[in-house]
């Protein structure tokens, strides 16, 4: 079976991860691209082979060719551009977040389960193989009960105290209303907090959030850290931000029975380690780097999903949560109190 894909948006993240991933993909042709200028959709059209470039978006759901977009627009852009593929009968992958608010997650999900359309999101570390022999460890217990888990995600310049926002094609990530209300959260938070809800199979269902923004003078934060609650019985805690010298992306988790670490198991590309201590198993593996392996590996997941009739592995249902956890941390940083989380249904 093969997929006819369009990208909805030809931007940067495309041009390096998403256009590759699609062509890299066993089952996978790039049939369109999409972007507001003829010009820069037709060269984006002839580096990556697609066969036909539009400005349209309504013209590349017309196409007959195309089975399902991704979805690699503004923020804002989101919902709209998903409900329209879904009624056109496309189905989605797009990239987080899922909505700027639960109220629209919600109606769009709804919208893809009423059209029968699959709907999936961009959250690529559920794809990285020292995560999945992580969540089997945690699943046959290798670990014992584990009781703490930590995650922290972030980039930077040196020298850069205050760092702001990207501008030029992207200026929409200086603006709360389009962005979703927060950057550092929204840019490669929601990447290290999913990770955590994975890798133990637990949900996030408290968290009390400091960050140095949500002020009225700084309404998006570079920095954000987090405690959290699961479901389980998991303590854990989340940092991200844009305001360390170096890119960093460590998880650890700390069981009964030994420990687990994923030290730069980076959220766009495969590269790190995996390092587990435990009384039965005691092992350390490398990872060599591949900017675009994750993106393929969610692209062929989400094709799978379509001719299993199953949900991705990064699914829509997911993508929600991150809204809710989003909602969440910005509350706290606002009101400086702890959030309660109420559980979502299927």
């Amino acid at each position: 079976m093969s997929i006819g894909w369009a990208i909805i948006s030809a931007g940067d993240y495309a041009d390096s991860r998403g256009a590759p991933g699609i062509k890299q993909a066993e089952g996978g042709e790039l049939v369109a691209v999409q972007s507001r200028n003829q010009g820069r959709a037709d060269a984006f059209a002839e580096k990556h082979g697609a066969q036909i470039a539009y400005t349209s978006v309504e013209d590349v759901l017309a196409d007959s060719r195309i089975d399902a977009v991704y979805i690699t627009a503004p923020n804002h852009l989101h919902v709209e551009y998903t409900k329209m593929a879904a009624n056109a009968g496309k189905h989605v992958l797009v990239e987080k977040p899922l909505s700027l608010n639960m109220a629209d997650g919600i109606d769009v999900l709804q919208v893809c389960r009423e059209r029968g359309v699959k709907v999936g999101v961009g959250l690529h570390l559920r794809h990285h193989p020292g995560h999945i022999e992580t969540r089997r460890l945690v699943a046959d217990g290798t670990l014992g009960t584990v009781a703490l888990a930590q995650a922290q995600i972030g980039q930077g310049e040196r020298g850069n105290v205050h760092p702001e926002p990207r501008a030029g094609l992207r200026y929409w990530w200086t603006h709360p209303e389009l962005v979703g209300g927060a950057f550092s959260m929204l840019t490669i938070g929601v990447h290290a907090i999913d990770d955590l809800q994975f890798l133990l199979g637990q949900q996030v269902v408290e968290l009390a959030a400091i960050t140095d923004g949500q002020t009225t003078e700084r309404p998006l934060e570079n920095l954000a850290t987090m405690c959290l609650r699961f479901d389980g019985g998991t303590i854990g805690t989340m940092c991200c931000g844009m305001r360390l010298p170096d890119f960093q992306n460590d998880v650890a988790l700390y069981g009964s029975e030994g420990k687990v670490m994923l030290a730069d198991g980076s959220w766009p590309r495969l590269q790190g380690e995996l390092r587990v201590s435990s009384e039965t198993v005691n092992t350390t593996v490398a990872y060599e780097p591949d900017f675009v392996y994750l993106v393929k590996k969610n692209i062929e997941d989400f094709q799978q999903a379509i001719a299993e009739d199953r949900e991705p592995a990064a699914s829509g249902a997911h993508g929600l949560k991150l809204v809710q956890l989003t909602e969440a941390m910005v509350e706290s940083a606002k009101t400086r109190r702890t959030i309660k989380l109420e559980p979502l249904s299927s």
